[in-house]
């Protein structure tokens, strides 16, 4: 006496990112050719962060697409863990990309050169405009990897507010010293931030229970219905960290009449609708009925 339920939310996120991925793709050849000009580590390597973000931005406007089709024979749950596969790639980015600044930054502390202040500033003024823009227009986004993309936009603000703050402060006190420790400051709490988030990615992945989920309420909830025994087999994961599945077993007392299961399995839809279940199944078992999955759970309990 299965039942299963699919669940669909509208939430477009593609627009968002398709107009990050563009705005992001055309300031990055910008500021690569701006950071050779001015000679400054902090805009190159802004420059390789935000080329790292183009291509997650693309990597994530792609699987975000696909995540939003309808289940298929080969994908029953639909695209959506691609999303999360977009997230996963986008840290690795982020990850290298940090890694890369930290290590230029270092050499530029151990050989300084002199920079251009005064186009340090312009391009900071820019750069703070187009990642903000970018940034806002992807932060309404739910999903993980949405999350994701939007701290790569954000650490690019602070980056480019940081370069803005330096190029004011040498336009007054020239010290080739301020531009690398600087950026090396930013990209060592990014990157305290990414691995983070890249935790929390791959524990999904690896189909640990959402947090915003209370496994053992809800078995409570159920065991409270009238002519419910007990529950086993109760499993809850996520898709892509918003769109959760829900699986149990549920067994009955000894019941009388078909309306008495009805009623029980009425109550069990009325509370997973107060849950984000994408999906669920619930398996309910008559009182007489062997559950062999219970008899195995049993067996590796002792």
């Amino acid at each position: 006496m299965a039942h299963d339920h699919h669940h669909h939310h509208a939430h477009d996120s593609g627009g968002g990112l398709k107009a990050a991925f563009f705005l992001n793709l055309t300031f990055t050849i910008l500021e690569l050719i701006g950071g050779w000009y001015v000679n400054s580590v902090s805009i190159v390597s802004d420059a390789v962060h935000d080329l790292g973000d183009t291509i997650s931005l693309g990597t994530s406007w792609r699987l975000d697409s696909l995540s939003k089709r309808k289940a298929t024979e080969r994908y029953s749950f639909g695209y959506r863990r691609f999303s999360l596969l977009g997230a996963l790639i986008n840290a690795i980015v982020l990850i290298l990309g940090s890694v890369f600044v930290i290590r230029e930054a270092i050499l530029r502390l151990l050989h300084p050169e002199p920079s251009d202040a005064k186009g340090m500033l312009y391009f900071a003024i820019l750069g703070v405009a187009v990642n903000g823009y970018a940034a806002w227009k992807v932060s309404h986004g739910k999903t993980l990897n949405e999350r994701v993309i939007s701290w790569h936009l954000i650490e690019d603000v602070l980056g480019w507010a940081a370069v803005m703050l330096v190029s004011i402060v040498m336009l007054f006190y020239p010290s080739p010293y301020l531009d690398p420790a600087l950026s090396l400051l930013i990209s060592l709490y990014i990157l305290w931030n990414v691995l983070k988030r890249l935790q929390e990615t791959v524990f999904l992945f690896l189909q640990g229970k959402p947090a915003d989920v209370d496994k053992s309420a809800i078995e409570a909830e159920i065991r409270e219905i009238t002519n419910v025994e007990s529950t086993h087999h109760t499993h809850i994961w996520s898709l892509d960290g918003e769109h959760h599945v829900f699986t149990t077993h549920v067994k009955l007392k000894p019941v009388s009449s078909i309306n008495e299961i009805l009623e029980v399995k009425n109550k069990l839809k009325e509370i997973m609708k107060k849950h984000p279940f994408e999906h669920y199944t619930i398996e309910t078992e008559i009182d007489e009925e062997d559950c062999v999955l219970l008899h195995e759970q049993e067996c590796s309990d002792s």
